[in-house]
């Protein structure tokens, strides 16, 4: 497949091949949550966004496996490189019980472990001071850990704070301060102590405009929680305030600069662990390695996954626990192959300039969107190549969806009525243009 001209060939999706590979999963496959009926053929040419189904059927990925692969398919920038090694068995070892490394010393080594992930996750957080990791399998363990050594923090903790709208995952914990459909949380019981204040995306700077009701009066509903007199919440007894800088299932929800700025004075006032969410909004996706870089906060934790192919919770050694309560997990910091393809996407997007490339091509992809936008797109936003396109109603959200898959054009929606596009972060121009123009056929065939 060459990439630099390839077009999507999608006919009557899911195929006969298709149907067959699905029914063959889902006869014991747990009942789980997948958006489309497509079966990726890994025998079959990829390449970037490109991808072919077991059919032959070629479409065009905006989605990155909700940003879990940053670069598309069989990408050069990362695959080469893997393909100059020779991989062993077991790819992933118990590694709390013992260290791995290739060659006689870590500055030596041509092979990247987990000590090299752990590395360069510390250096592109160092804005933020951190210089400690922990690895894990997913994003909702490092978000559990995440919470596990904020408590651990503060002994004489009983709360946590979240904000309306939020997902954080589906565990019993990241459950407990997840808010964005009822259907994840229902009939689960939750972590005591947990409140929530309302996520503020006012766009016009002013919080006295603000509809979402997290400003009152001349503070917040967050500061008022938390006020010596007016206030029901000692701070000494908050473990964390959990947020996501831009939320993701929610609805792409980008906050407003004060919003943010109230966080982060409340989080100084009282001191409280700032957590951030960068699981889908982290790694170079919105053009900075972090989301949480483009706004005026400091966190004290960052919790991400999918990019990098491994979940970590990164903090500065201060707040992760001592060793008399280390934390701890079977292959936490022990998938050699995840964390290769962890280092060589950093690498990746370092080397290509790829957060220049992300903020470029989002701005293109606005532009594009938004010209003779029909009046039932309430909105186009994002912020490098995490982008969202809002319409008047679920239906034509979902019809949208539906005629964009049928053109070739894998999307995702979110929240109640939103599409959101996750294009590779070094997608060309060629194919922002050719993936728009898909996606405005199919939102002119939902009129």
């Amino acid at each position: 497949m060459d990439r630099h001209t390839a077009e999507p060939t999608a006919e009557g999706l899911p195929g006969p091949n298709a149907k067959e590979w699905i029914d063959f999963h889902t006869k014991h496959a747990a009942p789980s949550e997948y958006s489309h009926e497509f079966v990726w053929d890994i025998t079959r040419e990829a390449d970037g966004p490109f991808v072919t189904d077991v059919d032959g059927n070629v479409l065009l990925d905006f989605t990155c496996h909700i940003g879990a692969a940053p670069l598309g398919y069989n990408n050069g920038k990362v695959l080469d490189k893997l393909r100059e090694f020779d991989l062993v068995e077991p790819m992933k070892i118990a590694g709390q019980d013992m260290y791995f490394g290739a060659g006689e010393t870590p500055a030596s080594s041509d092979i990247p472990g987990s000590s090299h992930l752990m590395e360069k996750l510390c250096d592109v957080s160092s804005q933020y001071g951190m210089d400690t990791v922990f690895l894990s399998n997913s994003g909702a363990e490092a978000v559990e850990n995440s919470m596990k050594i904020s408590y651990d923090n503060t002994p004489e903790a009983k709360y946590g704070i979240a904000f309306q709208d939020s997902f954080h995952g589906r565990t019993f914990g990241t459950l407990s301060v997840t808010r964005s459909k009822e259907v994840y949380t229902r009939h689960y019981p939750e972590l005591s102590g947990m409140r929530m204040v309302p996520f503020c995306d006012n766009q016009d700077g002013s919080p006295e405009t603000c509809d979402c009701g997290f400003f009152v009066g001349e503070g917040s509903q967050l500061r008022t929680m938390l006020h010596p007199k007016r206030g029901h919440i000692n701070p000494e007894e908050v473990a964390f305030i959990i947020l996501e800088p831009i939320q993701g299932v929610g609805g792409y929800r980008f906050p407003s600069t004060e919003f943010m700025q109230e966080v982060q004075d409340v989080k100084e006032k009282y001191d409280i662990p700032l957590v951030v969410d960068e699981i889908q909004s982290g790694v170079g996706r919105t053009g900075e390695i972090w989301a949480s870089d483009h706004y005026p906060i400091e966190p004290d934790i960052i919790a991400s996954a999918k990019a990098l192919r491994v979940g970590a919770t990164i903090s500065r050694s201060d707040i992760f626990p001592s060793e008399k309560n280390r934390l701890g997990s079977t292959f936490g910091g022990g998938d050699i192959l995840s964390s290769m393809q962890g280092v060589f996407t950093l690498e990746a997007i370092e080397e290509h300039d790829l957060l220049t490339n992300a903020t470029t091509r989002g701005e293109q992809a606005k532009e594009l969107l938004r010209a003779d936008a029909p009046d039932y797109i309430e909105d186009v936003r994002g912020k490098g190549l995490m982008l969202a396109i809002e319409f008047d109603t679920t239906e034509r959200r979902d019809t949208v969806v539906q005629e964009a898959l049928k053109r070739g054009l894998l999307t995702l929606g979110c929240g109640s009525k939103t599409i959101r596009l996750l294009p590779p972060l070094d997608s060309t121009e060629r194919e922002i243009e050719l993936g728009v123009g898909i996606f405005t056929e199919a939102i002119d065939a939902a009129r």
